[in-house]
């Protein structure tokens, strides 16, 4: 991969870093703002719900900043484009679909295959 290609998928992580980093920023200060509490049980047991639906997404942002940590990584060390199980390139059109992809098409399909056939 080109210095110009790893610069662009450099770019595309740090920019959707900064995005989930605004996102936590901003529930952070909602719920600090919202922190009302309600004297009917059904107002408060919404308001709960609610609060545990966003800390579940913001769990899972965290997780995705981690993996950009890594993938940012990857680029610096010169392993960004290769299939972890493989060792294959990794497609262009992957990569852009899903720049933090770490398994080529045809080993992530394996692997979807044996989670279905250990999921049933």
């Amino acid at each position: 991969m080109s210095s110009k290609q790893l610069m662009h998928f450099r770019n595309i992580l740090k920019g959707i870093k900064v995005g989930l980093g605004q996102d936590i920023d901003r529930t952070v200060h909602t719920m600090q703002d919202e922190a009302t509490i309600f004297a009917d049980p059904n107002d408060r047991a919404s308001q709960e719900s609610d609060i545990a639906l966003e800390l579940r997404n913001r769990d899972r942002e965290r997780k995705l900043i981690k993996k950009i940590d890594e993938t940012i990584a990857k680029i610096d060390t010169g392993d960004y484009g290769y299939c972890d199980s493989c060792g294959i390139e990794i497609g262009l059109k992957r990569l852009e679909a899903r720049p933090t992809a770490t398994l080529c098409i045809d080993c992530k399909t394996l692997d979807e295959i044996r989670e279905k056939q250990v999921a049933k």
